[in-house]
């Protein structure tokens, strides 16, 4: 049905349409294996996605995508932070998705 991701080509077209609404724009977007978290963010503005993200339901990586480019203008997990994320997507500054791995904090 429509509440998976088609391909990884669908994802990364959400995750430009985003960016653009957030007013970011990412050096670089990729897939990668990730088995503590679903997504990070480098300071040079590489946002890398968990590759389980795509068997995830769509809204898991809608949350994730706004957390991560959030974190293109607010490194931290602070206030301004949060208020950010809840006012793009509500749910997206826990960025908590079903399962027993629900951190995707990037350490910072």
């Amino acid at each position: 049905g429509r509440d998976r991701w088609r391909s990884p080509a669908e994802f990364k077209e959400r995750v430009w349409a985003w960016a653009d609404r957030i007013g970011v724009v990412p050096f670089r977007v990729r897939f990668q294996r990730m088995t503590r978290k679903w997504g990070s963010c480098s300071p040079t503005g590489v946002v890398t996605f968990s590759s389980r993200l795509l068997s995830k339901p769509r809204r898991v990586g809608e949350a994730v995508i706004v957390h991560e480019l959030v974190h293109l203008k607010v490194p931290n997990h602070g206030p301004l932070f949060r208020s950010l994320a809840e006012a793009y997507l509500p749910g997206a500054s826990e960025s908590v998705a079903p399962g027993p791995r629900t951190d995707v904090s990037d350490g910072r």
